[in-house]
């Protein structure tokens, strides 16, 4: 069985009556008689969201269970069910009182039990406020000392270390930093996320969370993390870019199309996350469908770009998934359908993914409250205007945190837990970046048009267009499979041998 919310994994492969299974692709791949091809499946979701959704994974014949699920196998028959669903449904007698209050209980719970351990903990403060609401709730549990890690970036526009300075100074923390930069061997650690990975962990936020855990690893091998709250209650700049392509989608396409060929030719930006790139995907995704757009302003490649990319057609896994929004129960609540779609697939199959395989290839064991079923299970039930409120999204979050945190370390400006992906692939990664695309298209040129990808890596290089993440996730995607021998399959047959719908659990 696999936990409820996806914080560990589970892979399984059927063989005739033989069943493989393991918390790691490298246990399957053990086995000799088991062949290693793409799965046009998993490819065409990852090149889209740059993650994997469940059930699939980018090797043929090789499934994810997923997340609240178990599995029976007996005489070479397997069964298998959902023993808890992702809850989809909102009650509207809370106040916001009362949803603080019940809040702050799940909450001093949840800590207190997830902080049982037969070693000293630790809490990876990411600089935003949900690691510093861990640690207010981990610090009123103990009377000992709690240690904290964190990654900064001295000097840089998105560095968060002033605010992360003053909760260690509150809460008296016995804390450890590591400044990231290109001194690091960065190159060293990507090439080791082919092997950690199991599959590739195309979130460039995997690169700090590597040091991170490697930092964690000298003083404790267990760790608590803020993971969970942005999807739980509305805290991602994709929540409000829904709300605003509303209105955009009002205007005359042909005026979105021009204004967005303006933008196109505005100046290529450095920053992390730039506004003129946030603006040229806000234009393009209020051009797509609501559900597609969705995802699409944290993804990457569109489906024109896919299809200059690759020889061949895939199958349509991304847009079935897309589907089953659509197949929610009927609501006008649409924060609620977006959410359930991040929580079930972006939280599992993205964030807990880097989380969870960027600390375990250090031994580190992390640990997310905010994911306990019963706080999922309480957020799932609280309406819209409690999450996001005009500007102030976490609506409910942020008030119970202005009630019980000290006001000195209330936070500033969201920036996230990332690197300048557009600007290090131009710079200090950028002979890995040439030299691993241009091998992989040369070894798998039957599958990827050595043209598309070299336009690609020409318009981000010579600062035509900020496609980092276009860029990294084939990087990533061609050393892990140069890493595992995976073959680059020219048709794809495999079907599903679950018989569970990939969203099946509303």
């Amino acid at each position: 069985a696999r936990d409820r919310m996806g914080i560990k994994p589970l892979y399984i492969m059927r063989q005739g009556e033989d069943l493989f299974f393991g918390s790691e692709l490298k246990a399957i791949f053990v086995h000799p008689e088991i062949e290693r091809r793409l799965s046009l499946h998993g490819l065409d979701c990852y090149l889209s969201l740059n993650y994997v959704p469940c059930p699939w994974t980018l090797v043929e014949g090789i499934e994810k269970l997923p997340p609240g699920y178990w599995l029976e196998w007996t005489d070479g028959e397997i069964t298998s069910d959902a023993y808890w669903k992702l809850p989809f449904t909102h009650a509207s007698n809370y106040t916001l009182d009362s949803a603080k209050e019940e809040l702050d209980s799940l909450l001093q719970q949840s800590v207190r039990e997830h902080m049982i351990s037969d070693v000293p903990l630790g809490i990876w403060l990411s600089g935003g406020m949900d690691s510093t609401t861990i640690l207010h709730y981990a610090s009123r549990a103990t009377t000992s000392q709690l240690k904290t890690f964190s990654i900064s970036f001295r000097g840089r526009s998105f560095d968060e270390t002033t605010f992360i300075d003053r909760a260690v100074r509150q809460y008296e923390t016995d804390h450890q930093e590591l400044d990231l930069t290109p001194a690091q061997d960065l190159c060293g650690a990507i090439e080791e996320f082919a092997y950690y990975s199991d599959e590739p962990s195309a979130d460039a936020g995997s690169l700090p969370v590597w040091f991170l855990s490697k930092l964690c690893k000298s003083k404790t091998t267990v760790a608590l993390s803020g993971e969970g709250a942005d999807e739980l209650f509305g805290g991602y700049i994709t929540c409000r870019a829904d709300m605003l392509a509303r209105w955009a989608r009002r205007m005359p396409r042909t005026l979105l199309h021009a204004a967005l060929a303006g933008v196109r030719h505005w100046p290529v930006s450095d920053e992390k996350i730039s506004f003129e790139y946030k603006l040229k995907r806000f234009l393009e995704g209020s051009l797509l469908a609501p559900n597609q757009a969705h995802v699409y302003w944290n993804g990457t490649f569109s489906d024109e770009e896919k299809e200059s990319l690759l020889r061949q057609p895939l199958p349509a896994a991304f847009h079935h998934l897309l589907d089953e929004v659509d197949e929610l129960p009927k609501t006008e609540d649409a924060l609620a359908k977006f959410l359930w779609f991040d929580q079930k697939y972006y939280l599992a199959d993205d964030i807990l993914v880097k989380s969870d395989r960027m600390s375990m290839a250090h031994s580190v064991e992390v640990r997310p409250p905010f994911l306990d079923h019963r706080i999922v299970e309480f957020a799932a039930k609280l309406p819209a205007h409690l999450k996001i409120r005009g500007s102030q999204q976490k609506l409910v979050l942020s008030e119970m945190r202005k009630d019980k945190l000290p006001a000195s370390i209330q936070a500033g400006k969201k920036t996230g837990f990332d690197i300048p992906a557009h600007e290090w692939l131009r710079g200090p990664l950028r002979s890995m970046l040439v030299e691993s695309l241009r091998e992989g298209v040369a070894e798998y040129g039957q599958l990827f048009r050595e043209g598309a990808v070299e336009n690609f890596l020409a318009r981000h290089l010579e600062r035509k267009a900020n496609v980092g993440y276009h860029l990294w996730g084939l990087m990533i995607l061609f050393q892990w499979m140069k890493r595992w021998r995976i073959q680059a399959t020219s048709s794809s047959t495999s079907q599903a041998f679950l018989q569970v719908k990939a969203g099946s659990f509303t």
